[in-house]
């Protein structure tokens, strides 16, 4: 099973919907926080709320069942810096989930801590760590997770 997990978009309204005409065969698009828009301009995400949503009534998590995985989606902000992915991987562990979706950070991150797959799509809008933004595509089945992340070409600008 395919998903589009994406963050960090920041009212960048053009990429979202290129996303999701690039990707039709996706079973769900996740949306990690900092959307910066309501609901109703993207009815094809699953929304969680980030730092910049304070307009938007979305939820701070979700727990998403599919096929035999568990995923925890949030934006992380409300994690604290220090120890932020084992804070997480304990949260996902204390709600069954195997699978961790977070924004916030701006980087594109993969990894494993204490069985439970942590995994950042990084930012649709001006990553953090001198890469392009970026999105994830995460590919589901029984027993595997696998990721692929998608960088987009760089704008260049005499400002960033």
């Amino acid at each position: 099973m395919k998903l589009v997990v994406v963050s960090d978009s920041h009212g960048k309204a053009d990429i979202l919907e290129e996303i999701v005409l690039k990707h039709p065969d996706a079973a769900a698009y996740l949306h990690c926080g900092d959307i910066d828009a309501p609901q109703e301009y993207y009815p094809e995400y699953t929304i969680v709320r980030g730092n910049n949503d304070l307009f938007y009534d979305y939820p701070d998590y979700r727990i998403l069942e599919v096929g035999k995985h568990r995923i925890y989606m949030a934006h992380s902000h409300s994690f604290s810096y220090l120890h932020r992915l084992e804070q997480m991987a304990k949260t996902a562990r204390e709600n069954r989930c195997d699978i961790f979706c977070y924004g916030h950070t701006h980087v594109a991150k993969d990894e494993t801590i204490d069985g439970v797959r942590l995994i950042n799509p990084g930012s649709l809008w001006r990553s953090r760590d001198g890469r392009a933004p970026s999105y994830a595509i995460l590919t589901l089945n029984e027993e595997n997770v696998d990721v692929e992340f998608i960088f987009l070409p760089q704008k260049k600008s005499k400002f960033f």
